[in-house]
């Protein structure tokens, strides 16, 4: 069974927190994936977990920055117990600190695997998120393959939109990583040359990406949780209502 969620960076721009929350419940939603910012005091996640408990919401999964896992295990651990988080995956790297060749890739997948090390050890999923970087081939080698070769327990949270945006098709990787997704994001690209004020993406099932497909083949996989993204809405409420609408038409 799909079980949608929403990224709540989609709504970074609409303050406050509690009304996006509320909204969120109102139209439909119980699932929600938290991102860094949102954790950044301990008042703010505990706020954060009455927010939800008040709305019906739970955080399921959530992306952690890399050294947030390497400088303070203990304290993302105690997060993911307030919020009742299940799965931790790392959403990014930083264009200065993206290696330039396999060997630099390979040692990468090797440090975010050991910076999982606890995250795994208390029970919880923990890998990776891609963009559109990974596809980007070196030496004939994609890094998303280099990253989850260089350990086997590392789970994905694989974007098909940004998968579309790296020049491949999300119908492969989805089915070449099936058993190790944990959950898939779900979002749309605007045709091209529209939408340029929200960099280029769309409503899910508003856009250009074949979505009646792709929730098909993606209930085939171990994914478990579907989650609902716009890098940039320009209306959040907007785009939460039509694309949860999409989504369970499909």
């Amino acid at each position: 069974m799909i079980e949608y969620s929403y990224q709540l960076y989609s709504s970074r721009k609409f303050p406050p927190l509690g009304d996006t929350l509320k909204m969120l419940s109102d139209l439909g939603y119980t699932h929600v994936e938290g991102y860094q910012a949102l954790f950044d005091t301990p008042a703010s996640v505990s706020a954060l977990a009455d927010a939800l408990a008040a709305n019906g919401l739970t955080m399921p999964t959530a992306h952690f920055d890399l050294k947030a896992l390497q400088n303070s295990p203990d304290r993302v651990l105690a997060i993911a117990a307030t919020l009742g988080i299940k799965a931790i995956f790392v959403p990014y790297l930083a264009p200065p600190d993206r290696p330039n060749d396999p060997t630099g890739w390979t040692a990468f997948g090797k440090s975010l695997a050991q910076a999982g090390e606890p995250v795994r050890a208390a029970g919880l999923r923990f890998g990776w998120h891609n963009h559109d970087y990974e596809f980007a081939e070196i030496e004939g080698q994609f890094p998303l393959d280099l990253i989850l070769a260089a350990d086997k327990d590392l789970a994905l949270e694989l974007d098909l939109a940004w998968v579309v945006r790296g020049g491949q098709d999300p119908s492969v990787w989805m089915q070449k990583y099936a058993d190790r997704l944990a959950a898939i994001h779900i979002k749309d690209i605007a045709p091209e040359g529209t939408a340029p004020d929200e960099d280029g993406w769309a409503d899910l099932g508003h856009g250009t990406m074949d979505w009646a497909m792709l929730l098909r083949q993606a209930r085939g996989t171990a994914a478990h949780y579907f989650v609902i993204e716009h890098d940039n809405p320009s209306d959040h409420r907007r785009f939460a209502e039509r694309s949860l609408r999409a989504a369970r038409s499909f």
